[in-house]
């Protein structure tokens, strides 16, 4: 058993599972007509049928019990502030499943020359009075015994007065908030308090107008909206969920990372030497001294952010998203591209930061102008 925890603690290492994460996510949720092919091709679309259903949650909840038995993950999973997000995890899986085995349903329906299951349905009413009204009136009863039962059974994470000269190890946002607190190791507040939610959630509220395809309006489809939704996924799981997660269990004593099973050690210290890039290029490898001109010294950063933000587009244009660029055209793939990378930049920088301690791509403290 020690030697599983063990294992299991060495994978979850961040740099290790985010990179594996992404690459499972879009041969699970492929935007483009070549990774859907390959989806199909090893019918990994069976995640979502009643089979793979079963399967999912029976490994979630396999690895809870498991872990249930080890002092340190019970200590981190039964905290009362914590277990909202167990619930999370669960609930988040439940209807992710849900929500994508209908889609897949009428994929395969439509595939057959049926209607989708929605339209079929649609001739049937729900009356408000008494229909939608009973299930209402009993969801709120439902809701009122949980939240009673919870309350009875769960002690208030409630603390001692706020004293300015202790501050808890690690101290933590709210859950809601935990998204934030981690972009905030990557970025400048300005970044990640400001630009990058702003983005976030312009990008969500854009995605219905870049990807104007009217097909899959009024019922559940993935195959004819393969890029809407797969990038809302990627914002939503990728950006937010995960981040929650990491924050939440990974997340302990002085902000170091810590596996599931292993213990929080406040007296832990990693010995880190986080480096610019244009610290890495004259400093390391050049052996010189920085520049005394900004420019000269951040030259390298801005052509870094070229290259992403300025030929990243169009190299995607006639590689990898070349049927989106096709259905989208000029001006929308723009901003879509845009948008894309920025949303890729976060985890990018994550990565950057965990395996080679780069801190920002362009640093200019003078100004507070850091990326």
């Amino acid at each position: 058993m020690e030697a599983i925890k063990h294992i299991i603690n060495l994978i979850i290492d961040p740099k290790i599972v985010l990179p594996f994460i992404i690459l499972i996510f879009f041969f699970i949720f492929p935007p483009t007509e070549k990774l859907f092919a390959i989806n199909q091709k090893y019918r990994l679309n069976k995640i979502w049928t009643k089979q793979g259903g079963i399967v999912l949650f029976t490994t979630l909840l396999f690895f809870f019990l498991f872990g249930l038995s080890d002092e340190n993950f019970r200590k981190i999973v039964s905290k009362p502030d914590n277990v909202p997000i167990v619930a999370l995890i669960f609930l988040v899986a439940f209807f992710l499943w849900f929500s994508l085995k209908q889609a897949f349903e009428n994929d395969a329906r439509l595939v057959d020359g049926k209607k989708p299951n929605e339209a079929e349905d649609s001739a049937e009413k729900v009356l408000v009075w008494p229909d939608l009204v009973y299930i209402e009136f009993i969801a709120l009863i439902f809701c009122s015994a949980l939240l009673i039962v919870w309350s009875v059974m769960l002690q208030a994470p409630l603390e001692e007065p706020a004293n300015p000269t202790v501050s808890p190890n690690p101290s933590k946002a709210p859950w809601y908030f935990l998204g934030l607190q981690e972009m905030l190791v990557y970025f400048d507040p300005w970044l990640a308090g400001v630009v990058f939610p702003t983005v976030i959630i312009l990008g969500l509220m854009s995605i219905p107008y870049l990807d104007n395809n009217p097909k899959g309006s009024g019922y559940y489809s993935f195959r004819d909206r393969k890029m809407a939704v797969s990038i809302f996924l990627f914002f939503w799981l990728i950006l937010w969920v995960f981040l929650i997660i990491v924050g939440t269990f990974l997340r302990g004593p002085n902000w170091n990372f810590f596996g599931p099973f292993e213990y929080w050690d406040p007296h832990k210290l990693e010995a880190l030497t986080n480096v610019n890039v244009s610290e890495l290029i004259y400093m390391v490898w050049l052996k010189r001294s920085l520049p005394a001109s900004i420019l000269l010294r951040e030259m390298w950063g801005f052509f870094i952010l070229v290259i992403y933000f300025g030929i990243m587009p169009a190299v995607l244009a006639r590689i990898g998203l070349k049927d989106v660029y096709q259905r989208l055209g000029g001006f929308r793939y723009a901003i879509f591209a845009v948008l894309l990378l920025m949303a890729a930049g976060l985890p990018i920088k994550m990565f950057l930061r965990w395996a080679f301690n780069i801190k920002y791509i362009v640093a200019i403290p003078e100004f507070f102008f850091n990326i």
